[in-house]
């Protein structure tokens, strides 16, 4: 981490600068294009949403991964380790391949550049909930290098090259993020680990602590969807219309999860997880005219596809 450490240091040193909104000359810059006031700066429009997402990468998905009976503490603690080093990975990356000035070699970054970076981080975070108690903080680390860089690649190629839509990352973030984590549980797959199997669950306060982040990310959620879409109706739509499809997976959801038992109990895997399947599919659409009853169906339809699968 030492040696990691100070090799961002020198990579932000050579390549990262402010860009013009957060810049000491911001006030030159708003005279030069007629901007009347400060509050136009991006700052006053994206901050609070990279609060969100913020709070969604370090608190809802960190106590997400503490369901384990006997790794609560490095799901947490872990999830902290790699969100960490991964936004500054992910800034160099994100920069390289979208941002970078071939006049000045070098990586302007804002407050967008920030919430692009957690975007980025979540990719890894979600291959993480495959290697829980499998992998070392080392390997945790080479892990998440490899995976900003691919998801970086994997981004440039959707977004830039084939310029598909997926403000919310369904695609880009949530898809990657999942076929990266069985990829390298697959290549890291060991036959002894099956004695570890009784270790495969969970307790009532782990369950606990893992609903809390359920709940963070739940609400927050919206946000993530949003954060990055073009200010105005679109913007405004996505939340919306993940805001509906949330709320629709929550009751879907629980009705399915309880039709197996015959005594009617949910199992807290479906309600940890299935009941965010309406905010991950909602958002490749969330700023599209879907209507609100589509974005019910589609939360309808993840609910039960999520819990049965």
């Amino acid at each position: 981490c030492f040696v990691w450490q100070i090799a961002m240091i020198i990579l932000f040193g050579v390549f990262i600068r402010y860009d013009e909104e957060s810049d000491a000359h911001w006030a030159e810059y708003r005279k030069e294009h007629n901007i009347t006031s400060d509050i136009e700066n991006d700052f006053y429009f994206r901050y609070p949403s990279f609060q969100d997402v913020h709070v969604m990468i370090f608190v809802g998905f960190g106590f997400l991964m503490t369901f384990l009976k006997r790794y609560s503490f490095g799901g947490v603690g872990f999830n902290f380790l790699i969100a960490a080093f991964g936004l500054q990975w992910a800034l160099l990356m994100q920069g390289w391949f979208h941002s970078l000035d071939p006049a000045t070699g070098k990586i302007y970054i804002g407050v967008e550049s920030l919430i692009n970076a957690d975007f980025c981080c979540a990719g890894s975070l979600i291959a993480y909930g495959a290697l829980l108690g499998k992998v070392s903080p080392v390997q945790l680390m080479v892990v998440t290098l490899f995976g900003i860089t691919l998801f970086a690649v994997e981004e440039y190629i959707i977004l830039s090259l084939l310029h598909c839509r997926d403000a919310g990352g369904s695609m880009v973030i949530h898809a990657f993020g999942g076929y990266y984590g069985l990829a390298i549980s697959w290549v890291l797959y060991r036959p002894n680990l099956r004695q570890s199997k009784r270790l495969n669950g969970s307790v009532y306060h782990s369950d606990m602590f893992a609903m809390i982040g359920t709940l963070f990310l739940w609400m927050y959620w919206p946000s993530f969807n949003s954060a990055i879409t073009d200010h105005g109706d679109g913007q405004h739509r996505a939340a919306i219309n993940t805001y509906l499809a949330l709320a629709s997976s929550v009751l879907t959801t629980v009705a399915i999860s309880s039709m197996p038992q015959k005594t009617g109990k949910l199992d807290m895997v479906h309600i940890q997880n299935a009941t965010l399947a309406g905010g991950v599919a909602m958002g490749a659409a969330a700023e599209l005219m879907i209507s609100p009853y589509g974005s019910l169906i589609v939360g309808f339809c993840t609910g039960i596809i999520c819990t049965f699968g």
